[in-house]
């Protein structure tokens, strides 16, 4: 019998896979939990339509990502921050500064989790950032602190 899963089954296949099950397993353990329905004509075409719908879906993301990385590639942002004699600064640019910056002064929203930052910046001068916008993109960010 063919069903299609619901949910992840160990040893039998991922959500939303059509799979080929003997007749008791499907209807005395997998159909009954919730795990899976039949694989009806109208089941499969609507599996197929979700495949398809995410597809687009993750394309779309894809393509927004690209875009935003062109912008982003490249840009300078300045922060002006008081220093010590030492060049070392009084507190710290994190990225949710950088985010909320970008998005003041240039109108580019970038989630704060996307900007890669191993540790606060606390010192004056031109820092280099990488920013993954999404799998396989990844664009740089230059970020000048100067002293007040």
């Amino acid at each position: 019998m063919k069903v299609i899963l619901k949910q992840d089954v160990s040893n039998l296949g991922k959500k939303n896979t059509l799979v080929n099950v003997n007749d008791g397993y499907a209807r005395n353990y997998l159909i009954p939990r919730g795990l899976a329905t039949e694989a009806s004509a109208g089941a499969v075409n609507e599996m197929k339509m979700r495949e398809d719908a995410e597809k687009t879906k993750k394309e779309k993301e894809f393509f927004n990502a690209k875009k935003l990385a062109g912008k982003v590639n490249g840009m300078t942002i300045t922060f002006c921050s008081k220093a010590g004699d030492n060049g070392k600064l009084f507190g710290s640019i994190t990225s949710k500064d950088i985010a909320e910056k970008l998005e003041k002064n240039y109108n580019v929203q970038v989630d704060r989790r996307k900007i890669v930052l191993p540790e606060a910046i606390k010192s004056l001068g031109l820092h280099e950032i990488e920013v993954k916008l999404h799998a396989g993109v990844v664009s740089t960010l230059k970020v000048q602190v100067v002293n007040e």
